[in-house]
């Protein structure tokens, strides 16, 4: 058994068994791969893959059970470099967060500020995305941290933190009929069309929720992954909008007004999350402390640790 057979395990996995993918993902041919496969099968004596023909469908039994350990294995094995990193090299290397636009436009812009401040010998990349490939990027050990409100704090390979809660507000042109509602109803605000966020993105999953427990048929003209485009079209006339209300500035919405309705919708929060046994380097944990003071490393590590890994197989 070596690193270069878990490697394929693992990949030919990720590529959802296609061995093309996983040759080419691994810069190896599908011979190759193939061979590695057949012979950690017969090293271990068991199948790890459902076979039709030369096609891999799936895993066998111990092949699932095999998987969560290459899997803890490979991530084991990046922890060894990101400790001798930590050590070698204190205050330079790279740190990747993966988060919505929302998070990165108007959560982040002080965080990032103070940490570059810090560090200024740290590349720090923020990766815009939404939060499922966030959640995909944290497992794959591609991302540090992540930061969004959606899927985070349901997967049980993640830990999670909760950082701040928000409530959706309601914006409008000056002089928009909604301003006169006081206080401001969902039916009012169903009388038109709706600018908000697409589908799976900054609680858009809440808002839909509120008005089908009202029983309301919400009119959704338009969709954005973000508050800027959201603030745009509705300065346009196109419709009421309905933001994440930190996305909302006085100073810079100057065409825009804000209408309470904090009491409309549900709170929401938006966590920071890690992978648990994922090495961190010390600008990690400050970053994340940067984030919320009382997220300190020893808070942080107790729920990183490997041993707080929950076993999926019970």
């Amino acid at each position: 058994m070596n690193f270069q057979q878990l490697r394929i395990i693992h990949e030919t996995v990720r590529q959802n068994y296609n061995l093309t993918e996983a040759a080419n993902a691994l810069f190896t041919s599908q011979s190759g791969v193939s061979k590695h496969i057949k012979d950690l099968e017969d090293e271990l004596g068991v199948e790890l893959f459902v076979r039709k023909g030369k096609r891999l469908l799936g895993l066998t039994d111990p092949g699932k059970e095999l998987v969560k350990i290459v899997e803890r294995i490979l991530l084991d094995a990046k922890n060894v470099k990101r400790l001798a990193e930590q050590f070698s090299n204190r205050d330079q290397g790279r740190l990747t967060i993966a988060t919505t636009h929302t998070q990165a436009r108007y959560a982040l812009p002080s965080v990032v500020t103070q940490f570059k401040k810090a560090f200024p010998n740290v590349h720090l990349i923020l990766h815009q995305s939404s939060p499922d490939e966030i959640v995909s990027m944290l497992l794959d050990g591609v991302a540090d941290i992540g930061i969004a409100t959606e899927a985070l704090e349901s997967v049980v390979e993640l830990a999670s933190f909760p950082y701040y809660s928000w409530h959706h507000a309601v914006i409008v042109p000056p002089g928009h009929p909604l301003e006169a509602a006081q206080p401001l109803t969902l039916d009012a605000i169903a009388e038109f069309p709706v600018i908000t966020y697409h589908e799976g993105f900054t609680g858009r999953a809440g808002i839909d929720e509120v008005f089908a427990k009202a029983g309301i048929l919400l009119d959704i003209a338009m969709s954005a992954l973000d508050a800027d485009v959201i603030k745009t079209y509705v300065e346009l006339g196109l419709g009421v909008g309905i933001v994440a209300s930190m996305a909302f500035n006085p100073g810079r919405d100057t065409q825009l007004h804000l209408l309470d309705s904090s009491h409309l919708f549900e709170k929401n929060t938006t966590n920071i999350s890690v992978r648990r046994g994922h090495y961190l380097r010390g600008y990690a944990y400050r970053f994340m402390e940067l984030c919320l003071p009382s997220l300190t490393e020893a808070a942080i590590r107790s729920g990183v640790r490997p041993e707080a890994d929950v076993e999926l197989n019970g």
